[in-house]
């Protein structure tokens, strides 16, 4: 499996676009490693526009065939777009983890603990 170096990682297995020179509104989701984990995604709650998110606590919450998973913030900000498409057909999580499936994008105000794409890559390690 691979983790695309343009993106960040937490220990949640979410990501966060911070390539250099991006400007905010920043695009956050799961990781492939998290897709597969969870199985066939059906259900998605996300957080609302407008609503302050907070690094590494519960902003959402994913539900798959196998069970049910916190979703968790990438970073502190406020979110200004929600992706209507994954909460219309959360399948596209599953297919495009890294694409079409993006879940919430943010306007940051701060962010810590994460990890680069080497450094994700030793954390899901089997």
């Amino acid at each position: 499996m691979e983790f695309p170096e343009n993106l960040l990682y937490t220990h949640e297995h979410e990501w966060v676009d911070w390539t250099p020179g991006t400007q905010d509104p920043l695009t956050c989701g799961i990781t492939e490693y998290a897709a597969d984990a969870l199985g066939d995604i059906v259900f998605v709650q996300l957080p609302e526009v407008g609503a302050k998110v907070v690094s590494n606590e519960v902003c959402g919450e994913l539900e798959s065939t196998k069970s049910v998973s916190d979703l968790f913030s990438p970073v502190t900000g406020e979110v200004i777009e929600v992706n209507s498409a994954v909460v219309d057909d959360p399948a596209i999580i599953n297919n495009e983890p890294y694409g079409a499936g993006w879940l919430f994008k943010v306007r940051v105000e701060s962010a810590e603990n994460l990890l680069t794409a080497a450094k994700y890559a030793e954390l899901t390690k089997d």
